[in-house]
């Protein structure tokens, strides 16, 4: 079994507070055999992360954000732009083969899609079960009780905006170390998700940056 983040920020991330040399370290010391580098509404971070000698499986991804909330796509290295309808999004990610991950999907605050599309979360290829960025587990608790309902594999991400943790949110894959296989045992559920919480001191943190950014940039 593989010991995979799936879901991974680095500087290129407009919230990232780590470089993606600091992520790779940071994930080879806590013991990963695979990341998945998805950076908001850019592969930027992921081009570069497959640029860096390592022992990990990097796979390159995404999180688009869609004009309903955010979307996970690995194995691609092209972005989608962002801000169109989540169907159209899934569309186009299909088309260049991805394969599609629903993030905190009932996460009020932080655009969880499954709260406004009805179908979501029968639409992707999996469900982001174990996020480690929740206050409280009952959001990953409702997202795991809703993908096992459609029949969705269930994985888990740190969702981490700084190395430290990485790991925190994690995925067992049964596959072997290529990004082929590790997408097509996540397709067809030999899977199993699971971490622990970033701390809530740091969660806040982050949460109040992210919010004068934004008044900021809405003042100028």
């Amino acid at each position: 079994m593989l010991r995979c983040d799936l879901h991974i920020h680095t500087s290129y991330s407009r919230d990232g507070e780590s470089s993606v040399e600091e992520v790779i370290s940071r994930a080879e010391s806590a013991g990963l055999d695979v990341v998945a580098i998805t950076d908001h509404d850019t592969v930027d971070g992921a081009l570069h992360a497959l640029t860096i000698k390592t022992p990990l499986l990097v796979i390159p991804g995404i999180e688009i954000s869609t004009r309903q909330g955010h979307l996970l796509a690995l194995g691609i290295k092209e972005a989608i732009p962002p801000g169109l309808d989540f169907h159209e999004t899934v569309r186009l990610a299909r088309a260049k083969g991805a394969t599609l991950i629903l993030p905190h999907p009932y996460h009020q605050c932080r655009h969880g899609v499954a709260l406004k599309v009805r179908d979501a979360i029968q639409t992707v290829d999996a469900v982001e079960s174990f996020n480690s960025r929740y206050i409280t587990g009952s959001a990953n608790r409702k997202a795991e009780k809703k993908a096992r309902l459609a029949g969705k594999p269930c994985v888990g991400g740190s969702d981490a905006h700084n190395a430290r943790f990485v790991g925190y949110g994690m995925t067992m894959v049964d596959a072997v170390p290529e990004t082929d296989a590790v997408l097509e045992a996540i397709r067809g559920g030999r899977t199993i998700a699971g971490g622990h919480m970033t701390p809530l001191s740091t969660y806040t943190r982050q949460s109040m940056q992210n919010t004068v950014r934004k008044i900021k940039k809405y003042v100028r």
